[in-house]
């Protein structure tokens, strides 16, 4: 049951997030707050001791700051902030963190330069039956960066600490 739950609760709510943001440019709360309270029930029972929680915990509040900065500077957006702050909860403090941020990095600069592509190439694009969201159009719109964060997670997350507790 442990390991259905390591296997199941991160990946569905970090491509939840990512869904959500791709058709609304929203990311509810909840999803935030499950996430950090799914990992703190669940990894006592994977065999994490409190000094170990406490670096996740953490590490998820140093991601939290810097996103909170970044926010602050009209950089980022706030539920990107949290997203990206829950689910580094689930990495830790280690480098496990660092690979996943920079897999963030990567597919953001990706996702933004195919936000490009769409924004310049709009007449084109709209006037096909493709299934594009109009907000990837609007150049007022921000990037639904929570795609960007949750394919990172989903590419990641088979190294965490937790997925090789579960695989062992």
């Amino acid at each position: 049951m442990l390991d259905a739950a390591i296997f199941v609760v991160f990946p569905l709510l970090m491509a939840v997030a990512a869904f959500s943001d791709m058709v609304s440019m929203t990311i509810p709360n909840r999803i935030s707050v499950i996430l950090f309270a799914a990992f703190l029930v669940i990894a006592p029972f994977a065999g994490l001791g409190i000094v170990q929680i406490g670096w996740h915990v953490a590490a998820g509040f140093i991601v939290l700051a810097v996103c909170f900065t970044l926010f602050a500077l009209n950089m980022m957006g706030g539920g990107d902030a949290k997203i990206l702050a829950a689910s580094a909860v689930w990495f830790g403090y280690n480098l496990d963190l660092l690979g996943y941020i920079v897999t963030v990095g990567i597919y953001g600069g990706i996702l933004t330069f195919v936000v490009l592509i769409l924004r310049a190439n709009q007449q084109t694009l709209m006037a096909l039956p493709l299934p594009i969201p109009l907000h990837f159009f609007n150049s007022k719109k921000g990037v639904p960066y929570a795609i960007a964060i949750g394919l990172a997670a989903l590419t990641c997350y088979p190294d965490s600490v937790l997925m090789r507790i579960a695989l062992n």
